[in-house]
C-alpha cells in the first residue's frame, strides 16, 4: 500500500510540474475528403504528422483528427521582484531576468511555470 501511495505522490508531482499550456484545433473532415493536411488558425496548410513553430512561440503538431499546439514559453516566477525584472526575448521565445539597476547582470531564478 505504501508503494502505491508513494507512486501516486510522485505521479501527482510530475503532473503539477509538467502543466504545459496547450490547445487543440479539430481537423474538420468531410465525407469523401481524402485531404492529408491540417489548416491552422491563420489558414496555413500543414501535412499530416508534421510539426512547426508559430510566431507566438508555440510548437504545433498536425494529426489526422486535430492540431495540438503547446507554448514554448517558460515564465520565471521565482526571483527577487524588487531587485529584478523579467524581459521577454521573442526571437528566442524565452524570458531572461536581469537586475533593474543594471540590465547586464542576470538574477537567479528558482521557479518557472509553463
Amino acid at each position: 500500500m505504501n508503494v502505491l501511495l508513494g507512486g501516486f505522490v510522485i505521479f501527482a508531482t510530475f503532473v503539477t510540474l509538467c502543466n504545459a499550456s496547450c490547445f487543440f484545433i479539430p481537423n474538420e473532415r468531410f465525407p469523401g475528403d481524402s485531404t492529408r493536411e491540417c489548416t491552422d488558425l491563420k489558414g496555413n496548410k500543414h501535412p499530416i504528422n508534421s510539426k512547426w513553430q508559430t510566431d507566438n512561440c508555440e510548437r504545433c503538431s498536425c494529426y489526422e483528427t486535430e492540431i495540438i499546439c503547446c507554448t514554448l514559453i517558460a515564465t520565471p516566477v521565482g526571483y527577487d521582484k524588487k531587485r529584478c525584472q523579467r524581459i521577454f526575448k521573442k526571437e528566442d521565445c524565452k524570458y531572461i531576468v536581469v537586475e533593474k539597476k543594471d540590465s547586464k547582470k542576470t538574477c537567479p531564478i528558482d521557479q518557472w511555470i509553463l
